[in-house]
């Protein structure tokens, strides 16, 4: 944390919410609540030590509890950009019943209580009672009693209040649980960061049926969800400085792809380029759509220092797994003398099928330079489907629901 400085929070709280707008346009109910509610009020009655300063950040995630035993972070205040265009998504309406799944500080569960209204009503659940009993004392110091706060798994939801105009997932999951669909009203929407192949979206889905349509789909990151599952990871190396992680939906085999960085480095460059930053994540989102073998690889210190695996960004980048062989993407630096520094991207591949790989992942990246802004339709179907994959969509399959990812490009 910062140094307190003399600077009154109601000046910083303003400050926040101009950068909020700046930094994308937001509904005027948004920035209402958000305006509204004291977001220092609610950190400091988690954390007193929290300082106006880091509360007020426009960009900055602010731990309030950690697992005495563990370390673990039990609850944090999203950075406020993100909560903003979140509760975008979440469009809540005066009047509407909402479902909060992750109670952390009980800032959010008050902005959906404002945005509600006093003919709704907002429920906020928790599996942590450490972590509930936090939100039920900030809630009530900050002069939001009407919150109901229920300790229980969130993918149980809460049948008692149901049905529910909005759910909003404010934790990392890996599914949408069975119970949210039930607990759904008709045309009703969830907004939830979800998980595959490595990287994480937040999605604001729409009931239509017995199908989830995406209205927004927008890159995030999140604490994950207690008691989910289904994301897999091994290392590829003998000294563990290289990992892969995939969905247990996928045939990626690690004692086969162990030792596979051994044999000879191919890279492969598209002359597709990007600046300083430029996001470039739209090519992972792309390739989960398109190629079933999409996975994440990590990268330590001492494997990019070496030259053994050297991606992108080293902690999270996408890449291609298949048999014996590997590809993933990788940056070069220009030499040019542009005004703005440029990057090139290719791929580095591994293997006795690595050149293929290295094609598929090329023609993603050519693919998402052709049309950098396009939004994928993600639909989500409530029966879990046989994995395969159609021409240009591939089916993930999760525990309590299927998905297919579709760009109208293809």
């Amino acid at each position: 944390m910062r140094n307190a400085t003399n600077t009154p929070a109601d000046e910083l709280h303003s400050r926040m919410i101009a950068a909020i707008t700046a930094h994308s346009p937001h509904r005027p109910r948004t920035i209402d609540a958000m305006s509204a509610v004291p977001r220092l009020g609610f950190l400091r009655e988690i954390n007193p030590d929290v300082t106006a300063e880091d509360a007020y950040d426009p960009e900055l995630a602010v731990i309030t509890l950690k697992d005495p035993e563990t370390g673990a972070t039990l609850s944090c205040s999203s950075v406020p950009t993100l909560v903003a265009t979140m509760l975008d998504q979440a469009d809540v309406q005066p009047g509407d019943r909402v479902l909060e799944i992750g109670s952390a500080t009980g800032i959010n569960a008050a902005y959906l209580a404002h945005l509600a209204g006093p003919d709704g009503e907002v429920t906020t659940l928790d599996i942590d009672p450490w972590v509930t009993a936090g939100t039920r004392r900030a809630l009530d110091a900050n002069g939001y009693k009407q919150v109901r706060v229920v300790t229980r798994d969130g993918a149980l939801g809460y049948a008692e209040a149901a049905p529910y105009d909005k759910i909003v997932v404010t934790v990392g999951a890996f599914d949408l649980a069975a119970a949210w669909w039930d607990q759904l009203a008709p045309d009703g929407r969830i907004v939830v960061p979800l998980r595959w192949r490595g990287q994480t979206r937040s999605l604001a889905l729409v009931l239509d049926r017995d199908r989830l349509v995406s209205e927004s789909v927008v890159l995030c990151g999140f604490v994950p969800m207690i008691g989910q599952v289904g994301e897999r990871s091994a290392a590829i190396d003998s000294a563990d400085t290289v990992r892969l992680y995939w969905d247990e939906d996928q045939a990626i085999n690690p004692a086969v792809l162990a030792g596979v960085l051994d044999h000879a480095k191919t890279e492969t460059w598209t002359g597709v380029m990007i600046v300083s930053e430029e996001p470039f994540d739209g090519i992972w989102l792309r390739m989960t759509a398109e190629d079933p073998g999409t996975c994440r690889i990590e990268a330590k210190p001492a494997a990019v220092m070496s030259g053994l695996c050297t991606p992108a960004i080293p902690v999270r980048s996408p890449a291609i797994a298949e048999g014996e062989s590997l590809a993933y993407l990788v940056l070069l630096r220009s030499q040019g003398q542009a005004l703005q520094q440029q990057w090139e991207l290719g791929t580095a591949a591994h293997g006795p099928t690595g050149h293929q790989l290295a094609d598929r992942l090329c023609a993603q990246i050519r693919a998402w330079a052709a049309s950098r802004a396009e939004e994928p339709r993600v639909v989500a179907f409530r029966q879990v489907m046989a994995t395969g994959d159609q021409r240009g969509s591939v089916l993930i399959a999760k525990r309590d629901c299927s998905m297919r990812i579709k760009y109208s490009t293809r």
